[in-house]
């Protein structure tokens, strides 16, 4: 049997953080958690999850700093990261793929969409990255995988 795949929680609101745990093991997933950005900096020292829940707004160590710091890491550059923030401004969202964020999902939400859009990010071949449904539509033939043949890096 294949392992589970694991994923990182960051959030300091335990109740959502459990919510989320609970449902995501109901998933199949394997998961970790941290209530801060330190511990989840700690966390990443000691194993590499296969992808990040990070909330933006953190004690300590705010999750821009803990985002920056696992696409740094020599660990954990290539590691998927969902920002999961009360803070749905553009700004926040544009900061947020800067540096590095692979998905944005703005609280409240619903626990089934978190579930499908980490799917989506895990199914996602590294290196590419399908930024919407406008840009598989202007390529040339329309098609998905001439979009992908055009923005894979291979």
């Amino acid at each position: 049997m294949a392992s589970q795949q694991v994923i990182l929680i960051v959030e300091d609101e335990k109740d959502l953080a459990e919510l989320v745990q609970y449902n995501l093991q109901k998933a199949g997933y394997e998961t970790l958690a941290a209530a801060d950005g330190e511990q989840a900096l700690e966390l990443l020292r000691q194993r590499t999850p296969d992808l990040v829940l990070l909330d933006l707004m953190l004690p300590g160590i705010p999750g821009t700093e803990v985002c920056r710091q696992i696409k740094a890491s020599a660990r954990s550059p290539r590691v998927p990261v969902i920002m999961v923030t009360a803070r749905g401004e553009e700004v926040d969202r544009v900061v947020g793929f800067e540096l590095g964020a692979d998905d944005f999902v703005t609280k409240p939400f619903s626990v089934r969409e978190l579930v499908l859009r980490i799917r989506a990010v895990l199914r996602q071949p590294v290196g590419v990255v399908v930024h919407s449904v406008d840009q598989i539509a202007r390529s040339p033939s329309g098609k998905y995988e001439e979009y992908i043949s055009l923005v894979s890096p291979e």
